[in-house]
C-alpha cells in the first residue's frame, strides 16, 4: 500500500531505475556513429535490458574508465550542445558512474558496458531464483546474429540489414558478409552470378554446426 502524501500521484518503485535506463539510452543517441546507418536499439529480455548503439569509444576512453572520474568526450559536439542546453546530458562525464550507484542503491547489479560490433550497455534485471539466468555469456557478435537470420531461410543483405533493424546496407554488414563468405559459414544461392541483383545468402553446414555448437555468443 502506498499514500499519495507528496501528491496526486501514488509513488512508483520501477523495477530498474528510471534514470538508468534514460542515460542509457540518452548516452546511445548522444555518442552513436552518425556515419553509421545502423539505428539505437533498446531490447527487453527476460533477466536484462540492452541499449546497443553503432560506433565506439573515442580513444581518451576506455571501458575501465567508464567506472571511474571522466572527462566528456562528446563524438556529436553539434548534437552535444543543445542537448547540454536543454538537460539530457552533462558535461561533467558523471552520467555513467551516476547509472553504477543507482543500480547498487535498487539491488541490482552493476550495469555492464562492451564493445563489439557496437558499443552495448547491459542492466540486469532482478529475478525470481527459477529464473535466474545461468552463467553469463558475452554479447552476441554481428556475426552470429547474421547466421540466426539465415536460420530459417535464404535472405538478401537488404533483407539482413532490415533483421538487424538497419534502414540501409551498412558497411559494417558487408564486411561480416564478406568474412562469412570466406569462413564458408554462408554461401551464395546463385554462385555464378555474385553480383546478381536476385543474389541471397544462406547457411552452410558448417555455420549450422557453429550455431549448434554452444550458447549464445559461443557460435563463433
Amino acid at each position: 500500500m502506498t499514500t499519495r502524501e507528496a501528491g496526486p500521484q501514488a509513488p512508483v518503485r520501477y523495477e530498474l531505475p528510471k534514470e538508468v535506463v534514460a542515460e542509457a539510452i540518452v548516452n546511445a543517441v548522444a555518442h552513436r556513429d552518425y556515419t553509421s546507418n545502423g539505428s539505437v536499439q533498446v531490447m527487453l529480455f527476460a533477466d536484462r535490458l540492452e541499449i546497443w548503439n553503432p560506433g565506439t569509444l573515442p580513444p581518451s576512453l576506455t571501458l575501465e574508465k567508464l567506472r571511474q572520474a571522466h572527462g566528456s568526450v562528446p563524438g556529436n559536439p553539434l548534437l552535444a550542445e543543445p542537448m547540454y542546453l536543454t538537460g539530457y546530458i552533462e558535461r561533467m562525464g558523471t552520467g555513467t558512474r551516476d547509472m553504477i550507484r543507482r543500480c547498487t542503491e535498487a539491488g541490482l547489479p552493476e550495469p555492464e558496458f562492451a564493445v563489439s560490433d557496437g558499443f552495448q550497455t547491459i542492466i540486469r534485471r532482478t529475478l525470481a531464483p527459477s529464473l535466474a539466468p545461468q552463467p553469463e555469456s558475452q554479447p552476441e557478435s554481428l556475426e552470429t546474429r547474421v547466421l540466426r537470420l539465415l536460420e530459417d531461410e535464404p535472405k538478401s543483405k537488404a533483407e539482413l540489414s532490415r533483421g538487424l533493424g538497419q534502414r540501409e546496407i551498412s558497411g559494417q554488414l558487408n564486411k561480416v558478409v564478406r568474412k562469412l563468405l570466406a569462413d564458408r559459414m554462408i554461401e551464395y544461392t546463385i554462385p555464378e552470378k555474385p553480383q546478381s541483383r536476385h543474389q541471397k545468402y544462406r547457411l552452410t553446414g558448417q555455420g549450422r554446426a557453429a550455431l549448434a555448437k554452444g550458447p549464445r555468443g559461443d557460435a563463433l
